[in-house]
Formats: C-alpha cells, structure tokens, sequence
C-alpha cells in the first residue's frame, strides 16, 4: 500500500512548493506599482542560489510578466533595473531557465534595454544578456540578427567597467568564425577594445584578451592588423607578452600565449621571432606541467601543439625544453592513486576530465613527431608510448579516439617505426578496426595512415590485405566525402605499387571500371591525380599490362582520350601520357594505340608542346612504340615515320633541355638500328 501512496505524496510536496512559489509571481500584477517593485526585490533575494526556486517561478510564469514590466514605459527605471536582475539570476540556473528564458524572446527585449540612458539599468540588462550569451543552449547568430546591436555595444564600451566587461564577454563567446570575426572587425573592434588592456580592471583586461584570441584565431587580417596597433605608446605584441610573464595569473598568461600563437600561425608573426621563441613557446611548455590545473595542462598542450604543427624549428625547440617528451607522459598516469589533490570536488571534477587530458597529450605528441625522425623515435620511446596510443584508438570518447589516430599518422611518417614498432604493436589491427565504423572526421586521419602502412616497405602491407582492405578502401572511393575518396583511391595506389597481378586484379573487380570512371571525371583535382596515379601502378610490368589491357582496354583508351581532350591542369596530362607509356610498353598492348590513329596524333601533338614535361611523356609513348628488339617495331617504326614523328624527333634532338634532346637522340637510334 505505502507503493501507491508514493505518488499523492509527491504531488502534496510539489504543490506546497509551488504554492510557496505562488505568491512571489501574483505580486506582480499588485496594481500598486511600489509593491510589485517589492515584490520584484523579495523574488530576487529568493533565487540567489535557488536552482528549485528559478525552475518554479519559470514555470509558473514569472519570465513573460518580468520581461513585460522591463518593456513598459510606465515602468520605473529602478523596477525595470530589478527585473533584470531577477532575469539575469533565473538564466544562472541551468540550461533548461535559459532554454525557456529564449523562447520567451527575452534577447531582443533586453537588446532594447541598452538604449536606455540609464546606466544602472544598461548594466543589469548586459549582465543578463553576457549570463545568456554564454551558455552553451543560445545560438551566437542572435547577437547579429539584428545590424544596429554591434555598433551600439561599441558605443557602449566607453560608458563604464562593466560595460567593458561584459561586451568583450559576449563578443568572445559569440564570435565564432570568420563571418562573426568580419563583422566585429568591420565595426572597430580592434581600436574599441585595444586600449582596454591597459584598464585598472583586471576582469576587463582578461575579457579584452580573450577577445583579441577570439579575433585573431586563423585570420590573417585580423592579426596583421593587431601586430601594428600602438596602446599607450606600445605595439600590441609587446603588451601581450608583458601578459605572460611569470608573475601574472595563469589565465593571463596562457590567454595572451593564445593570442600570440593565432597571430604567428595567421603569419602575422614570423616562427623565429624572439616574442614566440623566447617567450611564447616556453610560457606553454611551462602549462604542460603537472603543478598545474588539469584545465590549464589541456589549454597549454593544446595550444602549444596548435603553435608548432608547421614549424619544424619550433617542433625541435619544443622537444628539448624542460623535457616535454617526458612531461606528456605524466598525462596518461592522471589522477595517480597517490595524487596531491585533498579537494573532493576537484578530484570529482578531474577524473570526469582525464580523457582531455589524454587527448591533448595526443595531439601535442602528433605535431612534435610531424617532421622529425629523432623526435619521432623519442616519443616512440617514452614509457608504453604505443600502448597508451593503441588503447587510445578504442576510447569511447571520439575526440580521443580522433587525437590517437592523428598522433598515430603522424608517427607513421616514418620509414623505420613502419618497420620496427608499428610491426611490433600489430598497430593495423585496431586501425583496421577504427576504420570499420567511425565519424567522418575520424575516418579521414585513418585512411590517411593506412595509405602509408600499405607502401611497399611497409610490413604491415601482407596482412592488411588479408583482412579485407581492398573492399573496406574500394567503398571509400564512394564516399561524399571529398578527403575520404583521395584517400581511399590513395591507399589502393599504394596498394598496387609493384603488386602481384592477383592483388591488381582483386582491386580491379572489387573497384569495377564504372566506379573507376567515375573517379577519372571527379571535380576534385587530388582524387583525379591519385585515380591516374593508381592507374599507373595497375599498368606496370608486361605481363600484368597486357592483361589488364585486354579486359579492360576499350574503356582505358577511352578515358586517356576523354582526358588528354579536356581541359586539366599539366599534372594530370603529364600523368595521363605515363599511363599510355606504360601501355606502349606491353606487349600486346601497344597494338590499342597503334590502331587508335586519335591517340597517335595526341602523341605528336603533345611531343610538340610548349611545356617540357608534356613533350618529355610524350617520348616515353614513342620510344616504348619504336623500341627495335621488339616484336612488330619495324612497322610500328614505319607508321609513325609516315605521320612526321621523326622530323618532330630531329628538331627535339636540338632541344636546349638536355633531358629532351637526349630522349630524341636516343628514339632516332632506333630508327638507324
């Protein structure tokens, strides 16, 4: 019995709590505006701190009539003031006050607060609007939707502290892109808030700081322009690397190292300037380490791998600074049972974020290994470094999972580890796996390290053949994705250098020659390349030549015709005529060009062309026709004499590029032999 009686229970504690709630809403609508004025301070002194308290009144329906009194002309500066206040502290609550808070469109009624000449009231309405701005449930475009609302926040920025604080608050949380970054640029940004670094207020120096990461972060107009703004007689740069000294809060330090960093990759700073060098790089490395908050370590790894990923100077720099390689390492043993943290919350906190922890140590690791091999090895070297990699590739979290494929590339890049630890650790094994149902995002990075475990060199490239690569890479050429198809038609490029012919004949049928053509007429250049590239590779060696070719000849010639007709790039038409050199060099083969007058008179055309690589391809097809120790070269020999190869091959022989002009002697040999 006491099970049923369970729920009327319940429902008597809510509606006490509600009906306690009540009250606080009916007042309200008292017509004596001083008591609903009262009525709206006691509510506020309710809701501090009152997660129970902000859910009630919000479904009881106090939002609608506070947003109606802060909108009425009646209403008194200082009623209209409280009402944003109580606002301001409902959207404090959780996600779900400041999903109703939006549905009830309270962002364009405190936008119209703002031209208030009250300052008390314009403050309270931007602390309300910076509380909703950056939760995570509001959609920044609302901050734009309307023309005029920027410009005013500008005008703004010179009305007080808090002004300041709270619009570099919003437009760091809402700028998100280029887009967004024009436009604040394009409404003077840079000169708005540039003199704010210097303001007695540290909240508005740190707010003007993130706004100046936001603003530079891969935009090259942006930090070109920050690089000459002059505050106080000092260039920015130097201002913000006065920010990351030693003495500065952490927050200070790593967010004007941020600011540095986007500044150098937008090109704004060169890699060898001291201000990165001496002072940026190093300040990061100094987040790496394990005295600092689990926050600050991801921020400064993640960074820091951001800073050095195109630079091989700062990789090198980077790696012998305060033993990083080692330090990193200390990300994967954290929280450790005997850790110094005493603070339950914090603990609480820090195991739920290990996995951050994890993925920024990838991700530094992946772009200190980007270039260098020592580097490389050391990282391979480091306590259970593939392991830890290993197990990263079957973490639940994808971004995880994404930074341990992307480390894993990175080391991939080299020759010896393909052969010594990425043999020893079975490392196709899981990649294998990775590759059987993962996000876009993922897939991309893992294919692409499967293109170099299937070169020839590798060891890895017998038994991923076995476990059914051909048709996991064969679908991939079928994907939407543009990255997904270079790397799918890539790794089977790969695949089919100096193969056996049941390999080249496996990726041929699991491909099939309609995909193949698909790939031939794709927009995307790099697919295109790699589709000829693989092609090439096919057509290598006599006897796998001629096969192929007498299966699937009509549609190859078919194709290097639609090809060398269309209107591509050099590359692809260099690439086109090694193909059909590959094809002249066969056996049997060379009659589908002999008896294909169109593709002949290619040949010519392109032998005299006005770029060197395009005659030079074009050689190769005539030497391999003409060659005299094969079968049938006296009428192949014969033909092309008659159609004024060799007068073209006279006057190539005078050629000023020595390359050309030895490749047409040596053609004109055959025809003396």
């Amino acid at each position: 019995m006491a099970c049923l009686l369970e729920t009327p229970i319940r429902m008597s504690v809510l509606s006490e709590v509600t009906a306690s709630s009540r009250h606080y809403v009916d007042r309200l609508f008292d017509p004596d505006p001083q008591k609903v004025l009262q009525g709206v301070i006691d509510m506020k002194n309710a809701v501090i701190g009152n997660n129970k308290q902000k859910a009630n009144l919000i479904v009881l329906g106090a939002v609608p009539r506070l947003l109606y009194l802060l909108q009425q002309e009646a209403s008194t500066t200082e009623l209209k003031t409280e009402c944003a206040v109580v606002l301001g502290s409902l959207a404090m609550g959780t996600e779900n006050n400041v999903k109703s808070l939006l549905d009830c469109h309270i962002i364009p009624a405190l936008l119209q607060g703002l031209l208030s000449p009250d300052l008390k009231f314009i403050e309270a309405c931007l602390r309300c609007l910076r509380t909703i701005f950056t939760s995570p449930v509001t959609p920044e475009e609302l901050l734009y939707t309307d023309a005029t609302v920027i410009p005013h926040l500008m005008a703004l920025l010179s009305r007080s502290r808090y002004t300041q604080e709270y619009i570099c608050q919003i437009f760091s949380h809402c700028c998100k892109g280029p887009d967004h970054q024009t436009i604040l640029f394009n409404h003077g940004a840079v000169q708005n808030i540039a003199h704010l670094l210097t303001s007695l207020s540290y909240k508005v120096r740190m707010q003007a700081l993130k706004c100046f990461s936001v603003l530079a972060f891969e935009n090259p107009q942006v930090s070109m322009t920050l690089v000459n703004v002059l505050v106080d007689g000092e260039l920015l740069p130097q201002i913000f690397v006065k920010m990351l000294q030693r003495d500065k809060p952490i927050e200070m330090q790593l967010t004007s190292a941020k600011c540095l960093t986007y500044m150098c990759r937008a090109g704004a700073i060169r890699t060898d300037d001291n201000c990165i060098v001496l002072k940026t790089l190093p300040c990061l490395v100094r987040m790496c380490s394990k005295e600092r908050l689990l926050e600050e370590r991801v921020e400064g790894a993640e960074t820091l791998a951001y800073l050095i990923e195109p630079d091989v100077e700062l990789q090198r720099i980077a790696s012998i600074t305060d033993h990083l390689i080692a330090m990193l390492a200390d990300y994967f043993k954290y929280p450790s049972s005997v850790s110094a943290i005493t603070d339950i919350k914090r603990l609480d906190h820090d195991l739920k974020h290990a996995h951050e922890l994890r993925q920024a140590a990838f991700k530094l690791y992946a772009s200190l290994g980007a270039n260098d091999e020592d580097i490389r090895k050391k990282i391979i070297e480091t306590e259970n470094m593939m392991d830890r990699i290993v197990t990263g590739l079957s973490e639940s979290s994808v971004k995880v999972r994404l930074a341990a494929v992307r480390c894993l590339h990175s080391l991939s890049r080299s020759v010896q580890q393909l052969r010594t630890s990425f043999q020893d650790h079975a490392v196709w094994k899981p990649l294998m796996k990775v590759l059987q149902n993962a996000p876009d995002e993922i897939l991309v990075v893992a294919s692409s390290m499967l293109c170099n475990l299937l070169l020839e060199f590798s060891p890895s490239k017998e038994p991923i053949l076995e476990s059914g690569a051909v048709e996991l890479l064969c679908g991939l050429t079928q994907s939407e994705n543009p990255a997904l198809r270079v790397n799918g038609i890539w790794a089977l490029m790969n695949m089919a250098f100096q193969a056996e012919q049941k390999i080249k004949a496996d990726i041929l049928r699991s491909l099939s020659t309609e995909q193949l053509f698909r790939l031939l007429s794709d927009s995307d250049l790099n697919v295109l390349m790699k589709t000829l590239g693989l092609l090439r590779n096919l057509l290598s060696t006599r006897p796998h030549i001629d096969k192929i070719m007498s299966t699937h000849g009509k549609q190859i010639m078919q194709a290097v015709t639609l090809i060398l007709e269309g209107e591509h790039n050099i590359e692809v038409k260099e690439q086109t005529l090694c193909i059909l050199a590959n094809i002249a060099d066969g056996t049997t083969a060379k009659d589908l060009i002999m008896t294909n007058d169109d593709i002949l008179q290619k040949i010519k055309y392109y032998m005299g062309h006005s770029h060197v690589k395009l005659q030079l391809a074009a050689m190769f097809c005539i030497s391999n026709l003409i060659w005299n120790e094969e079968e049938g070269s006296q009428e192949r020999q014969d033909k092309l004499r008659d159609m004024g190869i060799v007068d073209i091959l006279h006057k190539l022989s005078q050629s000023p590029d020595s390359n050309l002009c030895d490749k047409a002697k040596t053609a004109l040999q055959q025809y003396l032999a």
